[in-house]
């Protein structure tokens, strides 16, 4: 005759066993390096297309980035709100690593000096659309993972490390 305790303990071990195989499943799926690449695209992305949308040529500025940073947008800070340094040159600095950063990260090359900076640039903008802070926390998670974990195989570094030694 099986006990209560027994039918118990077998449903436990058959959820402890499905639950077993689902896991080692998606750890087949998500691989650490595709993982690390996924998150490189997915950091790089909003950067490219804002630093895409502020150029009207080869290191050639649009009105329209310029004219956001030298009246629209400004700094939250206490105080505040103040307005951009030199907005002129901020525009072509913020535009410039809106391009270099994202294009460093896909290739996974210096990947966590892009990331790094990424955050930076990340903290300023929230310092300028404090309402953005959901999506916001989301690119500084994305940020962080890189920098602490690597690019991963599928990376330029990686591969610069392996020929390296």
């Amino acid at each position: 005759m099986i006990s209560g305790q027994q039918v118990a303990r077998n449903g436990w071990q058959a959820i402890s066993q499905f639950v077993q195989r689902v896991n080692a499943i998606i750890g087949l799926i998500a691989q650490p390096s595709l993982t690390q690449l996924v998150m490189r695209i997915g950091l790089a992305t909003p950067f490219w297309r804002s630093g895409v949308n502020k150029w009207d040529g080869f290191l050639q500025l649009n009105d329209t980035a310029v004219f956001l940073f030298s009246t629209e947008f400004k700094l939250h800070l206490p105080g505040g709100p103040y307005s951009f340094p030199a907005p002129e040159a901020t525009a072509f600095l913020v535009g410039s690593g809106e391009i270099l950063f994202p294009i460093l990260l896909v290739l996974g090359l210096a990947t966590r000096l892009a990331a790094c900076a990424l955050l930076v640039m990340t903290l300023v903008v929230e310092l300028t659309v404090p309402d953005g802070w959901p999506v916001h926390v989301t690119w500084a998670a994305m940020a962080l993972g890189i920098m602490a974990w690597g690019p991963g195989r599928l990376s330029l570094d990686h591969w610069i490390e392996r020929r390296d030694g």
